[in-house]
């Protein structure tokens, strides 16, 4: 409930404090004295966009300061949490507005954009109006009105719920349509990279070992040539002849010599024995060097595919292995894509059915409320005379979305067998007014804990009409607040609460200002509406007539 409006320095305002109370809030005055100003200050308090030029004349900055009471289940606290701001039973707007236009807004004395303002403003006040397209006027409201008229919130979680299922397997089909046409693109280079890895068959850490064993066999070539020449040496061609021939010699010169020759023969015959052993030691050597033919080109040739391979794909040659496995297993996946495929997209029907017969449930409902809504305003109508007119909940097919596939438009037409169309198209601006009333009463039950404001709904009625209205009015008030700015005197005397703005000139500057009303001061406002400038005793029993119509009428709804 808004409980204050202060102001100072907006227009022509100097300094302007409001109190409303709970009920039917009535502000009245003469055309022209500037009752929009109030409607445009509690707008820029609340973040609307609107003027530019708020600054009273003279001035520095003008400000505006909105007070609104909450209930711990109000909306606005759950906006206020999301904000990082701490609940309360009070909470309190304020915003500037500076010479040079810029603006600064706090809430609860705490710096705040203008975007938590619009926010909070949408959960504690709704303004009505002929021109007004933040309302009911707005197309694309009307599914959140009739869903909070007659749709059960289960319905609309279960729809929810089903379509985020929807999406979730939607993109994974996708996914995984556009991963296997991607695979599918590479599909003959895998083939080729598995067969030409496969058939190399490479190993962990065989790089390595092909490396050291080369190394070791090129060493061996070399030292395999010069053992050769050493065992050549130490054969019965080399060094083993020569002692034979040695010792065949001094044999032959023994008798002449009387063993002179003994001891020269005993170390050669030393010496022939440690000449087999040299020739044993050097033939096992050769023989642990010996490489077949071809092996070292072998090896060479596995070690040099290896790296190759290894460049080729860019990875280190101990890594060929797990490429080998990695590159089979997406081949895999291309072949045994089809399957996977087919699991997904029936996933796919399974989720879109389940959020076909949740939509058409909640399609359903909404047909249902609109009909009810719809009968309930003729209901309204009547007494409004507009009993020709009718309404109607149109409901045609949209996109499918988590509110479900249907997109509503409240239709009028104002004769029997004339086509219906939009609201703001359709109907005058007295009708407008009579219907967007009507529409409210209906649409009450889903407004909660919010101001209601209506800025001369009732223009372009009067008589039993402008009564009807002000009794729907004064019905919407019972147990909320409702704030209306009017000229009818029959729509004022149902008033809980009436203020009159005045405008007044001092040295040559005009100034507005708001005065609550005593009983007296509400039969002399109410007769001047009726009567104009020139208030006359007829006028003033009118308004008698009024006020004690009124408190006869609204007896039996405070009973």
């Amino acid at each position: 409930m808004l409980l204050s409006l202060d102001i100072r320095d907006v227009l022509i305002i100097d300094r302007l404090e409001l109190r409303l109370q709970p009920g039917l809030n009535v502000l009245t005055g003469e055309t022209g004295a500037v009752k929009s100003i109030l409607l445009d200050s509690l707008g820029f308090v609340l973040g609307w966009r609107g003027r530019a030029d708020l600054v009273r004349q003279g001035a520095d900055q003008g400000e505006v300061v909105a007070e609104f009471a909450l209930t711990p289940d109000h909306a606005a606290q759950a906006v206020l949490q999301e904000a990082g701001l701490a609940p309360c039973d009070s909470l309190l707007l304020r915003r500037v507005n500076t010479r040079d236009g810029r603006k600064t807004a706090f809430v609860n004395d705490r710096r705040a954009t203008g975007e938590l303002l619009r926010a909070l403003s949408e959960v504690l006040v709704e303004l009505h109006g002929q021109q007004d397209d933040r309302g009911l006027l707005n197309p694309r409201g009307h599914r959140l009105l009739l869903d909070a008229y007659g749709v059960e919130t289960a319905l609309l979680a279960q729809t929810r719920t089903a379509w985020r299922g929807l999406s979730k397997a939607q993109k994974a089909h996708a996914e995984e349509i556009a991963r296997l046409d991607a695979m599918r693109s590479e599909e003959e280079f895998l083939r080729h990279a598995v067969a030409e890895l496969e058939s190399l068959a490479p190993e962990p850490g065989e790089e390595a070992a092909l490396d050291t064993r080369r190394r070791q066999m090129q060493a061996g070539a070399r030292l395999r040539a010069d053992i050769a020449r050493a065992h050549a040496a130490l054969s019965e061609d080399g060094a083993e002849r020569l002692l034979i021939d040695a010792t065949r010699w001094l044999e032959g010169a023994v008798e002449g010599v009387e063993g002179a020759l003994d001891a020269p023969l005993e170390a050669l015959s030393r010496a022939m024995d440690a000449l087999g052993e040299a020739q044993q030691g050097v033939e096992a050597v050769a023989e642990s060097l010996n490489i077949s033919p071809g092996e070292l080109e072998a090896v060479e040739d596995r070690l040099f595919a290896l790296r190759g391979l290894a460049r080729k794909h860019g990875v280190l040659p101990d890594d060929l292995a797990g490429l080998t496995q990695d590159l089979r297993e997406r081949l895999e996946q291309v072949d045994n894509g089809a399957r996977a495929l087919a699991a997904l997209a029936q996933a796919e029907i399974q989720a879109r059915q389940e959020y076909d017969v949740a939509a058409d449930a909640l399609h359903a409902a909404r047909q249902g409320a609109g009909v009810r809504l719809d009968a309930e305003m003729a209901q309204e109508l009547a007494p409004l005379k507009m009993e020709r007119a009718v309404f109607r909940t149109a409901i045609a097919a949209a996109d499918p979305g988590p509110e479900g596939v249907d997109a509503i438009t409240f239709e009028v037409a104002t004769n029997p067998g004339a086509p219906s169309g939009p609201l703001s198209r359709i109907a005058s601006g007295g009708e407008l007014s009579r219907f967007l009333l009507a529409l409210k009463v209906c649409l009450s039950r889903s407004t909660k804990g919010v101001t209601m404001i209506f800025d001369e709904i009732d223009r372009g009625v009067g008589g039993a009409t402008a009564d009807a209205v002000g009794r729907r009015l004064h019905g919407l008030a019972c147990g909320a607040q409702v704030l209306v700015v009017t000229h009818s005197p029959q729509v004022a005397a149902l008033g809980d609460h009436h203020w009159r703005v005045e405008k007044e000139t001092r040295d040559d500057v005009t100034l507005s200002r708001v005065v609550p009303l005593s009983a007296d001061q509400r039969i002399e406002e109410i007769a001047r509406m009726i009567s104009g400038d020139t208030i006359t005793d007829t006028a003033r029993a009118a308004a008698c007539d009024l006020l004690a119509a009124r408190q006869a009428s609204v007896a039996p709804l405070r009973a």
